[in-house]
């Protein structure tokens, strides 16, 4: 008996059909079922953690390449900083961490950097694995305002490709969200899945629907509602896939408010309320004291199948009634 835990436990490792793993100081990498699944870039070169490119459980590729793969044909050369999937605001005291990438210019204070400092743990599992990290929101002069902490879950499953994002933010002095549209929690997705089809651009076909909760699709009628999940799918290779985003029930303000774009992004964001109600009276600003924090969990789903095919609005309600 003994010797077969001995074999199970030097198994597990090899067996885990998710697998992650840490390339130095630059990225994590994340294998499910035997095929790679994404990378979570975290080095020094990056203005913000991002986790690039984003597949399905058939190894399609739901995330625009521009501008980490720049010659991708048929993509929209548009906002630089919109990479991959990442979380991050564009006024924290003034400070720009949304569009803090070289190439942007920042209104306010100037740009802002979330740094990494540790990799807490990786963990590999037969079911789901997790990657923990800590991060600083510092400033142009390099005075942390926030200290992230974050766990993210992977899951294995035939046919969808699931992360539990839980981020938790603790002020290192005290610290206001300011109203704005650029933010929040955000992946900007493939072009064949954008909503709008450019003049200039011919191919690929674009095929994108934008659905929320409330069963209102398109920008127009999405982009600014608050709303518990929305989902963003169209055909890739012929095939319908979507990408989903699930805000937790406790986080603050839910149902949040979504920046929803027909150019490909899809962003949960509690905090642009005068740009959203479209009422310069309006204030969705939020300040911390010293002692403390705001948490902000959300389940993103890649799915085959459209929103109703692929059971979303069930998939959420499992998802609420977690602890």
């Amino acid at each position: 008996m003994n010797r077969i835990l001995l074999a199970a436990a030097l198994c597990l490792p090899l067996c885990a059909q998710v697998k992650i793993t840490q390339d130095g100081n630059k990225k994590v990498s994340v294998e499910i079922d035997g095929k790679p699944f994404t990378d979570f870039y975290v080095g020094p070169e990056t203005s913000k953690p991002y986790l690039h490119p984003l597949r399905t459980a058939a190894g399609q590729i739901v995330t625009r390449g521009f501008p980490m793969v720049p010659d991708v044909p048929g993509e929209l050369r548009n906002e630089p900083h919109q990479t991959g999937l990442w979380f991050a605001h564009g006024d924290v005291n003034g400070y720009n961490f949304w569009a803090a990438d070289p190439v942007n210019t920042s209104s306010g204070k100037g740009k802002g950097k979330i740094v990494l400092i540790k990799i807490d743990k990786i963990s590999s599992g037969r079911k789901s694995g997790t990657i923990a990290a800590t991060f600083e929101w510092r400033t142009t002069e390099g005075a942390s305002l926030l200290t992230e902490r974050r766990l993210m879950t992977f899951y294995s499953d035939p046919q969808f490709r699931m992360i539990d994002f839980d981020m938790t933010l603790s002020p290192d002095q005290p610290v206001t969200f300011g109203d704005t549209k650029e933010g929040l929690f955000a992946v900007r997705l493939a072009a064949a899945l954008e909503e709008d089809q450019p003049k200039d651009i011919p191919e690929p076909k674009r095929t994108g629907k934008i659905v929320n909760a409330q069963n209102k699709s398109t920008e127009k009628n999405v982009w600014g509602k608050r709303s518990e999940w929305v989902d963003y799918g169209g055909q890739l290779d012929g095939q319908n896939v979507g990408v989903a985003i699930f805000d937790n029930p406790s986080n603050p303000r839910q149902p949040t408010y979504w920046h929803a774009r027909g150019y490909g992004l899809l962003a949960a964001n509690v905090f642009g309320v005068h740009d959203f109600e479209k009422d310069p009276n309006r204030d969705g600003s939020l300040s911390l004291r010293m002692g403390q924090s705001l948490r902000f969990r959300y389940r993103v789903v890649i799915h085959p199948g459209d929103s109703t095919q692929a059971g979303i609005r069930d998939m959420y309600e499992a998802y609420k009634a977690m602890k």
